[in-house]
């Protein structure tokens, strides 16, 4: 008897010989030192995985080569030609990323080299990696790191002309923003305990909702207590007074009394000769960090309340006024967002007239005349 694929006797002698042939195969492509012609040179697929052998060849000498960049070579060379793009806050954002995270993994790795096991490794390792505020780094910073990564590979992978790494890769699932309201009643009991010196400002925060950089900026020269109102044009970012980031966060806030009444008091005491509103020890503008760090959360552990990053006063500013029945056009422009997509979507639930789905408020409204 036959084998029809080898043409040899169907023996144990022949069966033995073909399975250490098996083995030898099987384990230089382990090492991936098989040649396939070598053993089938009359197969009509030899030419072609000779073709393809090349190919790898070609390419790892190419990727391997001497005069290829290595990831912090580039990286250098991106950022430079990104700064002229970037605003300060964001150029030092991506050189701390850069400094942190990548160079220490990839910058020695020649980068034409870093393939997709290699990112997704960087990724589990960041996911274990400590956070600032938290156990570990948030999927959002995670994200964020990752961004930073592919925007260099590709741009690699354009310029020396070899398949990008970063194919399918996702960005993680990142919860939804953090939305935390005060009631009234908590924001009265804050400022009942917040020091004096600072009850102005998180007056200022609570009933207008200025984003930290935005109060932090706040001058003079954009407050008219005449008029009742607060140019906001300017921020502090980064210890840097900039413009702001959007057409609409440029807007006119209309001031309630009590705003009013704090910031002509406040403008008796202040020195004249300071142009921010609001001004340390120093006579300098505020630093988030150090007023989160040496009032914020102190005053909420006296005052008994709940732990809350002090973003959480432009969240309450939106929500008290939306309880108090204001328009909520209106209140997008106080905001200084475009649409009243946000404000429905981010703050519906904690409004409970906004809420009810039980039809009293109409049956209100029809039982007295729909006025």
């Amino acid at each position: 008897m036959t084998s029809n694929s080898t043409q040899l006797p169907d023996n144990k002698a022949n069966r033995n010989r073909l399975e250490r042939l098996l083995k030898r195969i099987e384990a230089e492509i382990v090492l991936d030192t098989f040649d396939y012609s070598a053993y089938f040179p009359k197969s009509s697929m030899a030419m072609r995985f000779t073709e393809v052998k090349r190919r790898e060849e070609t390419a790892k000498s190419y990727f391997e080569a001497p005069e290829s960049p290595k990831f912090q070579e580039f990286a250098e060379i991106w950022l430079a030609e990104m700064k002229v793009e970037w605003s300060h806050s964001h150029l030092v954002d991506v050189e701390g990323v850069l400094n942190k995270y990548l160079l220490p993994t990839f910058g020695n790795k020649r980068i034409s080299t870093i393939n997709k096991a290699h990112i997704l490794q960087f990724r589990s390792i960041l996911a274990k990696a400590p956070g600032r505020n938290t156990q570990f780094l948030s999927p959002s910073r995670i994200n964020h790191i990752m961004t930073s990564l592919r925007m260099i590979l590709n741009e690699a992978a354009d310029r020396f002309d070899f398949t990008p790494a970063w194919k399918n890769i996702k960005a993680l699932k990142v919860s939804r923003t953090e939305v935390d309201p005060f009631s009234l009643e908590e924001v009265e009991l804050f400022l009942k305990h917040v020091d004096d010196e600072y009850r102005a400002y998180y007056v200022t925060r609570f009933f207008t909702g200025m984003r930290t950089g935005e109060v932090d900026g706040l001058m003079w020269e954009s407050v008219d207590l005449k008029n009742k109102t607060i140019t906001v044009n300017q921020s502090i970012v980064r210890g840097r007074l900039k413009g702001l980031k959007t057409d609409s966060s440029y807007r006119v806030i209309q001031l309630t009394d009590r705003v009013v009444e704090v910031l002509e008091k406040h403008c008796i005491s202040a020195d004249k000769e300071q142009k921010y509103v609001f001004i340390n020890a120093q006579n300098r503008h505020l630093n988030y960090a150090v007023v989160a760090r040496s009032v914020w959360y102190p005053t909420l552990k006296r005052a008994g309340l709940k732990r809350r990053n002090p973003y959480q006063t432009r969240h309450t500013f939106a929500t008290l006024l939306l309880a108090a029945g204001e328009s909520p056009e209106w209140i997008a422009n106080q905001m200084g967002h475009t649409t009243t997509t946000m404000l429905f979507r981010v703050y519906s639930r904690y409004v409970p007239n906004l809420t009810r789905r039980d039809g009293s408020a109409f049956t209100a409204f029809l039982n007295s005349g729909g006025k």
